[in-house]
């Protein structure tokens, strides 16, 4: 087996046909199609099944894959590391960000880190579940998550700084008379709220809960963008992180009362190398987002 296959096997996975995994990676069909049957012999399994749709992974595929995508993850960070000198750093850099936490911070650290290495490849991705962020990093398939702790929050977790939430009201919404809105006030408000697996969605209950307070739902949304909009067109209201309120809503924000926030965690994969400690570095630089930066217009 080799690393070539590997990577031809995942894009077959990943396109669903023989055809758009050679055009990905730029080869010649039949080239995709021998290295897989070649894998297959040499496996004594069938890692793909044909369907109507295209190919798909067989059951064996699926655990073979997720294996595969380990491995090539680390040859890609190993060559990155070898190659890498002190003004030009090359290769790929994967990271995850939980949905709503560093939403300002991170473009800013990952705009410097691009400026300082132009060669190096950076795939950045939005993960709603804290669960799911802590099983990627436990598989290696991340260099670094930026994510709220949690009861899972892996041993190796960084504190980077704290993010405070907000309530968003609509316009014209009295509370906005206020410096600081009592959460027992919003009793009886229709709430937008997040995916039900939504780490976020988690935060909304935990606080309404804490504070006696039942949420009527009127909406559930997949974005915090998508959440504070809705809230500022008056549909409801909406919790969201201080960093994650799109620019020209300000004023429709409030820090609550009691004060909820979550300490921001850096995870870095053991072994970390140039790419990853460099944005390390520079997100312990950034400044996190405190609510009392939001004040009523007068």
């Amino acid at each position: 087996m080799s690393l070539r296959q590997f990577e031809y096997a995942l894009a077959v996975a990943e396109q669903g046909s023989v055809t758009a995994a050679a055009e990905l990676l730029r080869v010649a069909q039949p080239s995709v199609s021998q290295q897989i049957r070649s894998l297959e012999r040499e496996l004594g399994v069938k890692l793909f099944a044909r369907t109507a749709t295209g190919l798909v992974p067989t059951v064996v595929g699926r655990a073979f894959l997720r294996e595969a995508e380990v491995a090539v993850n680390a040859s890609r960070r190993a060559r990155a590391t070898a190659r890498a000198g002190a003004d030009d750093l090359v290769g790929e850099l994967v990271v995850a960000a939980q949905m709503g936490f560093g939403t300002r911070q991170l473009p800013g650290a990952l705009g410097t880190l691009r400026r300082r290495f132009p060669r190096l490849e950076v795939t950045v991705f939005e993960e709603p579940s804290s669960a799911e962020l802590e099983r990627l990093c436990r598989r290696g398939v991340l260099d670094l998550a930026l994510m709220a702790a949690c009861e899972r929050s892996p041993a190796n977790a960084h504190h980077l700084g704290d993010e405070e939430f907000v309530v968003v009201l609509g316009a014209g919404h009295p509370r906005l008379a206020a410096d600081r809105v009592d959460l027992r006030e919003l009793e009886g408000e229709p709430w937008v709220r997040f995916d039900r697996d939504s780490a976020l969605d988690g935060v909304l209950l935990n606080v309404l809960r804490d504070n006696e307070l039942t949420p009527t739902t009127v909406a559930r949304v997949s974005q915090t963008a998508t959440a504070v909009r809705w809230a500022a067109h008056g549909l409801g209201v909406t919790l969201v992180p201080a960093s994650a309120v799109p620019h020209g809503h300000e004023h429709l924000v409030r820090p609550v009362f009691p004060v909820v926030s979550q300490p921001v965690i850096a995870v870095v994969r053991p072994g970390a190398g140039p790419a990853e400690t460099a944005l390390f570095d520079l997100l312990r630089q950034e400044t996190w987002h405190k609510a009392a930066s939001f004040s009523p217009v007068s």
